[in-house]
């Protein structure tokens, strides 16, 4: 018996997806400044790292077997000058069906292009100080559209960086 092979491990067949999931962050500035005994240009060094960090961060299940290594296909980053976050998850309440034609990543783009549209339609743009996004290969947007978008993951996070306040006394969410 000891010179019996050990055979496979698994003999089956291995299911898996391509997954396309919704991440939300919020960085309260004041807060962050506060941690950080009001470090300004620490603490926009630490939202320049979460935001480079958030860009990487995928689910780590499976690894090894499927790699599924996929970046961003969309990115959308929100600076306010004060007031509550607007969490787009319900965007996905509905789920996300993709079309003989169309992707399952550019149906979900849509729907929280649709989404932010209602969003910001009922409660106003006021406290926006910058919307700044990146599709790279979705559908058209309407609501986060041109005059939000970036070309690249440099200009996204320059964009964020640029809107937060100079000084350590401005407010920003």
């Amino acid at each position: 018996e000891a010179n019996e092979e050990t055979g496979a491990g698994h003999i089956n067949t291995l299911g898996f997806n391509s997954s396309c999931f919704y991440h939300y962050a919020r960085i309260d500035w004041r807060q962050l400044l506060k941690n950080l005994n009001n470090d300004h240009e620490l603490a926009r060094r630490a939202v320049e790292g979460f935001l480079r960090a958030s860009l990487v961060a995928v689910p780590s299940g499976k690894q090894n077997s499927t790699a599924p290594l996929n970046p961003p296909s969309f990115m959308l980053a929100v600076v306010r000058s004060d007031g509550m976050g607007w969490n787009l998850a319900n965007a996905f309440e509905k789920p996300v069906v993709a079309g003989r034609n169309t992707s399952l990543v550019a149906e979900s783009i849509a729907a929280l292009d649709t989404y932010w549209g209602k969003l910001e339609t009922v409660y106003g743009g006021d406290t926006l100080v910058r919307v700044a996004s990146v599709n790279v290969d979705g559908p058209p947007l309407t609501h986060l559209n041109s005059n939000r978008a970036v070309a690249s993951r440099e200009a996204w996070i320059d964009a964020v960086l640029s809107a937060l306040p100079a000084n350590p006394t401005e407010s920003a969410l």
